[in-house]
C-alpha cells in the first residue's frame, strides 16, 4: 500500500490527512484499529528509538511515547521485586520484551497514561497481557504472535491500534517536511550512538562501569528522539526522568530530576504500603501516589478525600523523610542533548543521585561545568555531537 488515509490530522479540523510514500510501498501494516496522525508520529519516532537502542546494546528494548516524546524507555532486563510492585507487575509473565515495556511504562506512569508502545522484538502474549491492562492508544512492533494479536484485538472494544513494521526498512537519506507551505529539507539523522562516544572523559574521575555505559547510551538514544531541549536521567537500564521540550537547559534538568525523585519516592516503604481500597484501578492509584508523594498531600487530607481511595488515612511523608530517601539514590546517569551552559545543571543533577554525565560539550563555560563535576567526583564525557530533535 502506497498511501493510508487518516481520520484527521493533529486536530479534528485538519483535513484531509494521510501518510504516504513518494516511492515504493509503506513499510507498515495496520493489523487492528485505525491509528491517527499523532499515533503514527509517535509510532514512527518510538520505533526508531527502540530499533537503535537494541542495535547499540544487543538487548530487547521498549518505549512508551506521548506527544512525540518518550515518557519512558527501558531495556529488557529482569524486574526486581520492588519494580514488580510499583509497576503493577506482580504475578505477570516476564519475558525480556515484556520486562522492557513494563519498565518503560513504569518510568513515569502519569505521563504514560494513554501512551503509544514501541517494541524492538516480536510482541509475545506476556507483553500483550500487560498492555491489555493499561490505558494505551496503540503499539508498534516488528511482529506479533497469534496469541498476542488476539489479546490486543480485545482491547478498547476491539479498536486498539496495532501496527506491524518491516524491521529491515531504511528511510531515505533525505527527509522533507512542510511548515506554513514552505518545504524544509535535511539529511536523515543517522548519527550512530555507541560506546566510542563515551571515550572522551574530561573529568578527574574516569571510571565508567559497563552498567553506567549502558545507561549513558540509553540516555543519548532517548534524547535523539525526544523533543528538544531535553535532559534524561537513567538508572539500571531504564529512564527514570525525561525532561522534554523546555526552552531553558536548567528547566530540563529540574523537570527530569523531579521525575527521577518521584520514581524514587514511589519506592519508599510508606508509598509501597499505602492501604488502597480493593477496587481502585491502576490509573487512580497512579494519581493518588503522585499526590501522596507531592507537597499537595496535606491539602488533600484536609479535604477529607482520602476515604474514596484508602482503607485508612495514610501517614504523610514528611519533607525530611522525602529528602533523606531521595539522598539514598546513587549510580544515576544523565544525558543532555546540548551542552550544559552552567554548573548549576550538575548541582541539580547531583541532588538526584547522578554520578555519570554525558553531553556534547562546547560551552564557553565548560571549565566551570567540569570543575563542578570534579567537586563531587562525577564522571563526565563529551561527545562533541548535539542531538536536537524537532
Amino acid at each position: 500500500m502506497k498511501e493510508l488515509e487518516l481520520k484527521y490530522g493533529c486536530n479534528p479540523n485538519q483535513k484531509p490527512s494521510s501518510i504516504y510514500m513518494d516511492e515504493g510501498e509503506l513499510p507498515l501494516t495496520v493489523l487492528n484499529g485505525r491509528p491517527g496522525y499523532i499515533n503514527f508520529m509517535d509510532a514512527l519516532n518510538s520505533w526508531q528509538l527502540v530499533k537503535v537502542l537494541k542495535k547499540a546494546t544487543g538487548i530487547a528494548a521498549a518505549a512508551s511515547f506521548k506527544h512525540v516524546s518518550p515518557a519512558g524507555v527501558a531495556l529488557g532486563t529482569p524486574l526486581t521485586e520492588v519494580e514488580k510492585k510499583i509497576y503493577f507487575a506482580d504475578g505477570c509473565d516476564t519475558s525480556p520484551i515484556a520486562c522492557a515495556y513494563i519498565k518503560a511504562r513504569g518510568a513515569d506512569r502519569l505521563c504514560s497514561y494513554g501512551d503509544w508502545a514501541a517494541l524492538s522484538e516480536v510482541c509475545d502474549a506476556a507483553t500483550a497481557r500487560y498492555i491489555a491492562g493499561e490505558v494505551s492508544d496503540g503499539v508498534i512492533a516488528p511482529g506479533y504472535t497469534d496469541e498476542a494479536l488476539e489479546i490486543l484485538k480485545t482491547k478498547r472494544k476491539g479498536g486498539y491500534n496495532v501496527v506491524q513494521i518491516d524491521p529491515d526498512y531504511e528511510p531515505s537519506p533525505i527527509e522533507c517536511r512542510h511548515i506554513y507551505g514552505i518545504t524544509f529539507k535535511q539529511g536523515y539523522n543517522n548519527y550512530e550512538i555507541n560506546e566510542e562516544l563515551l571515550n572522551n572523559i574530561v573529568t578527574e574521575n574516569k571510571t565508567l562501569t559497563q552498567e553506567a555505559k549502558n545507561d549513558l547510551l540509553i540516555s543519548l538514544i532517548t534524547l535523539k528522539y525526544t523533543q528538544s531541549n531535553s535532559v534524561c536521567y537513567v538508572k539500571n537500564g531504564q529512564t527514570i526522568g525525561v525532561g522534554a521540550g523546555q526552552q531553558s537547559r536548567i528547566h530540563c534538568t529540574r523537570l527530569a530530576g523531579n521525575k527521577a525523585d518521584n520514581w524514587m519516592l514511589r519506592q519508599h516503604p510508606k508509598t509501597l504500603n499505602l492501604p488502597f481500597l480493593d477496587d481502585i484501578r491502576r490509573a487512580e492509584r497512579d494519581n493518588a501516589i503522585d499526590v501522596y508523594i507531592s507537597d499537595e498531600y496535606e491539602d488533600v487530607l484536609a479535604e477529607g478525600t482520602w476515604q474514596t481511595i484508602f482503607k485508612t488515612k495514610p501517614e504523610a511523608l514528611t519533607a525530611e523523610e522525602k529528602k533523606a530517601w531521595i539522598a539514598t539514590n546513587t549510580g544515576v546517569s544523565v544525558g543532555s542533548d546540548a551542552f550544559f551552559p552552567f554548573g548549576d545543571n550538575v548541582e541539580r543533577a547531583r541532588k538526584s543521585g547522578v554520578e555519570y554525565i554525558v553531553q556534547p560539550g562546547g560551552s564557553i563555560r565548560d571549565d566551570n561545568v567540569i570543575a563542578t563535576c570534579n567537586k563531587y567526583g562525577i564522571v563526565m564525557a563529551f561527545t562533541g555531537m548535539r542531538l536536537f530533535h524537532h
